[in-house]
């Protein structure tokens, strides 16, 4: 009786452990929700709006300047290169007239200071100021605050294009127009004028 009862047992508990590793190795269908497939997206960074004051103290939209490509240029009136960029800035500005690229001053200073230095400067292109709001603007595009002088490049309808970060030179600012020209002749593509600029 006791050795028929073992050989029931040992008998029983092969069959179950053969049918747990069968069953172990049947595909299972998944009952937990799908998660929803990648959605492709445009590359495009579409420069987040902003508004600064002007040397004058009027609050200045950056929509305002819509329609023409432009160097947002991040300087101070107490960084040395940001005020040796300053000429050669205005001679590109005056070479660009009124309808080609549009060079932006963006002080991340106090205004009183900007106000007197401007003076001197003479600036021929727009100059908006802030402090933390000027530094909020740059941060917002993505680009972590790091160093003056930096400039920002945003195409024509608004797509950031790319930064250069440090002090500007004359072969960089060629290279820009150039870039951007043959972006506006259809000779090249935004996603290529992206990488290009990458390389200044």
């Amino acid at each position: 009786m006791q050795r028929s009862f073992i050989i029931f047992t040992f008998a029983f508990l092969s069959l179950l452990a053969g049918a747990l590793y069968f069953a172990a190795r049947i595909p299972v269908e998944d009952t937990a929700p799908s998660k929803p497939a990648p959605v492709a997206v445009s590359d495009a960074v579409i420069f987040p709006a902003f508004t600064l004051k002007d040397l004058d103290g009027v609050n200045r939209d950056f929509a305002e300047w819509q329609g023409r490509h432009r160097l947002l240029n991040f300087w101070a009136t107490w960084c040395a290169p940001c005020r040796r960029e300053i000429p050669l800035l205005k001679e590109f500005q005056e070479e660009q007239g009124d309808d080609g690229i549009l060079v932006m001053g963006i002080a991340v200073d106090f205004a009183e200071d900007v106000a007197v230095y401007a003076k001197a400067a003479e600036f021929n292109y727009p100059i908006l100021v802030g402090q933390e709001d000027a530094m909020a603007v740059a941060e917002s595009s993505g680009l972590d605050f790091i160093a003056l002088p930096f400039t920002m490049i945003v195409s024509k309808d608004g797509e950031f294009l790319n930064a250069y970060l440090g002090e500007l030179h004359r072969s960089q600012l060629d290279d820009i127009r150039e870039i951007l020209t043959h972006l506006d002749n259809g000779d090249t593509d935004t996603e290529s004028a992206k990488k290009a600029l990458d390389r200044l």
